[in-house]
């Protein structure tokens, strides 16, 4: 392959020519098409971006508006919590004033009872014991006995009395 100056000039201008023309087309009728889609992809990938960002500042603000709604949460249920405790202690204070209150009365009332049969049943008895003393004493009279008589005659009466 001979290769001269002539044919490298030539075939340089020809690439030269060639590309240049090349050029030229694509400014001509492919330039434009070529670099608004480019623009719109600019512009896309912008919008894409402030969208982002945008939806970034809104997750932000969802995420402090989130705690915050959390922390009050918090508080309130911690008051919630609090009141409950004091209703509950309140309660039970007065459970156990009002138990306490009941306790009183059903003893003073047991103890008033206990008094009442208490009376009653000294009043039965000193009713029999005068009973039986008349009893006793109107047969001693009727009957004229010894000494030794006389304590047969009450160890009976007291045998009878204890039985009763």
């Amino acid at each position: 392959m001979d290769l001269t100056i002539s044919t490298i000039i030539g075939d340089f201008i020809l690439i030269a020519g060639s590309f240049l023309l090349l050029i030229f087309l694509v400014k001509k009728y492919a330039w434009g098409n070529i670099t608004s889609v480019l623009d719109e992809r600019a512009e896309k990938i912008s919008s894409d971006i402030d969208g982002a960002e945008e939806a970034r500042k809104k997750a932000e603000e969802l995420a402090s508006k989130r705690e915050a709604e959390l922390a009050g949460s918090r508080t309130e249920a911690k008051t919630i919590i609090e009141n409950a405790k004091e209703t509950a202690e309140k309660s039970k204070a007065d459970i156990l004033a009002e138990a306490k209150l009941e306790a009183g009365r059903l003893k003073e009332k047991a103890n008033q009872e206990i008094a009442q049969n208490k009376a009653e049943a000294l009043q039965s008895v000193k009713g029999d014991v005068a009973d039986l003393t008349i009893s006793l004493a109107g047969k001693i009279i009727s009957q004229n006995l010894d000494g030794q008589a006389h304590k047969e005659l009450i160890d009976q009466y007291i045998d009878q009395l204890g039985e009763a």
